[in-house]
């Protein structure tokens, strides 16, 4: 069975499928606390992948939350915010992928 490389998702779960289960099981409780609201909690998730340097993990949640109301302002903002902490890398490299994204989601 070959392996698409571009989905390292499905590598996890094919390779390691109860590991993969545990780890969904973490995200879905993540996803069920009631200390933010789910827009929110994909704003902070984007700005942590914004400085972890994850490509990938932007892109595929610009759109999500983008569907929970974010605006194209907000998704700017929590990309902005990476000066801080990165200088100006964050948003030479995410800011006009994520805009992009948004703008095409």
């Amino acid at each position: 069975m070959k392996i698409r490389e571009n989905n390292p998702l499905e590598v996890f779960k094919t390779e390691a499928p109860e590991i993969q289960k545990a780890f969904a099981g973490v995200i879905d409780a993540l996803i069920g606390s009631k200390g933010l609201d789910p827009k929110t909690k994909q704003l902070v998730y984007i700005a942590m992948k914004v400085v972890s340097d994850d490509f990938a993990a932007i892109k595929h949640h610009v759109p999500m939350a983008k569907a929970l109301g974010a605006s194209r302002e907000e998704i700017k903002e929590v990309i902005l915010l990476s000066l801080t902490v990165q200088g100006l890398k964050g948003i030479s490299k995410f800011l006009p992928m994520a805009l992009e994204t948004y703008d095409n989601s």
